[in-house]
């Protein structure tokens, strides 16, 4: 076997750097954290030692030994290579940064990418024009595995996979993944409505259409609050909504307004508020959110996000929220997207139900309450076929 050493200033830097000169095949034997001290200790440098290595598959697998085991031994090393990680994780767990983790995750990432990469290869061609379908839905890595598994099991069995087999095999997995979590609308059992999510996402139309129904279906008393006194057009925009729906709107500028306002509404039977829209990637803004709005009270919150939105862009929000009693998301502009695997991947993985999703800017008619039934078939619309 062919070994080197690297050393480089990020995970993914010394992965440029093997890919390079030992190709996709190289794996990872071990990988630590070097800490170099310059001008009497006071500046501290941190490099990453990896030693890599590679071999070809004439030299380490004999040409007798059946392709499936050569698969096995293949998954082997990947593991070994996971397992390494793991350890070395584990063992400095209190030293690492947190940018020093994600470097790690993402190398354990690209390893876990080569060996889905290889099994995919070998599907039988029947499910690859299924396989691309779930990729261009933007399915994540872990889904699409479970999905082909599946698919594999079921078509050694037949021999065939048509569209409407495959269908309901899909429809099957996403079941199970999903059917733990809370899906639905709003309970009308508590009184309080909070409606979080960033800037240019639909917030503020979502919270009218959401109000807008509860008045027309249920036949309930409603008023406003907004905390987004950074915009004027979103204040005026929801004052609009307010008076065709006859309902009182507050503004809050500060923790004293707000506790006004809710005083002032204690008549009524539900309460929306239309909270700010800013970049909620930078923790200041949540910050300033907790000191407004008391999250203790007889409150559902639910986080607005926009389907048109980058994947990890969307997970930098919810982590930022993670100290926030979320219901449910509700995901807007589903009509302005062409793939929304990132909806299922998000709830699955954050452990969040679903309350609605919307389809246009008509307020009340777009938006959808969602229920199971309605998500598992929203995976296909349009293009499976």
């Amino acid at each position: 076997m062919k070994m080197k050493k690297y050393i480089a200033p990020s995970i993914s830097e010394a992965m440029k750097q093997i890919r390079a000169e030992l190709g996709d095949d190289a794996v990872i034997i071990n990988s630590k954290v070097v800490i170099t001290k310059k001008f009497f200790g006071l500046i501290k440098h941190k490099n990453f030692e990896v030693l890599a290595g590679v071999d070809s598959v004439e030299n380490i697998m004999p040409s007798h030994i059946p392709e499936m085991h050569n698969r096995t031994v293949a998954a082997s090393v990947t593991q070994s290579a996971e397992s390494a990680l793991d350890k070395e994780v584990h063992n400095a767990d209190l030293k690492l940064t947190n940018e020093l983790k994600s470097e790690i995750a993402d190398l354990k990432s690209i390893l876990q990418s080569m060996q889905r990469q290889t099994k995919h290869a070998e599907l039988p061609e029947e499910i690859l024009p299924i396989i691309d379908f779930l990729k261009r839905q933007e399915l994540n890595e872990e889904l699409i595995t479970a999905i082909s598994d599946e698919l594999f099991v079921y078509y050694n069995k037949t021999k065939a996979l048509n569209n409407d087999e495959a269908k309901d095999i899909i429809k099957d997995v996403l079941n199970k993944k999903l059917a733990h979590l809370p899906i639905g609308g709003l309970s009308f059992e508590k009184k309080y409505i909070n409606v979080l999510g960033p800037t240019g996402v639909g917030k503020t139309t979502t919270i009218a259409k959401m109000a807008a129904r509860s008045v027309l279906e249920k036949k309930k008393k409603i008023g406003f609050i907004t905390t987004d006194t950074y915009r004027i057009a979103a204040i005026e925009q929801l004052k609009t909504y307010a008076n065709l729906l006859q309902a009182p709107v507050e503004i809050a500028y500060n923790a004293s307004d707000y506790k006004s306002a809710i005083g002032k509404m204690q008549n009524l039977d539900l309460i929306f508020i239309d909270t700010a829209g800013r970049n909620y990637k930078e923790a200041k803004y949540v910050s300033d959110l907790k000191k407004i709005i008391n999250f203790d009270q007889d409150v559902e919150s639910y986080l607005v996000l926009s389907l048109t939105s980058k994947e990890q862009d969307m997970e930098s929000i919810i982590q930022q929220f993670n100290e926030f009693p979320i219901e449910k998301f509700i995901f807007t502009k589903i009509d302005e997207t062409n793939s929304i695997g990132t909806m299922y991947n998000l709830m699955i993985k954050y452990n969040k139900g679903l309350a609605y999703y919307t389809n246009g800017q008509e307020v009340p008619e777009d938006i959808e309450e969602a229920n199971l039934d309605k998500l598992l078939e929203l995976f296909f619309q349009g293009e499976f076929q």
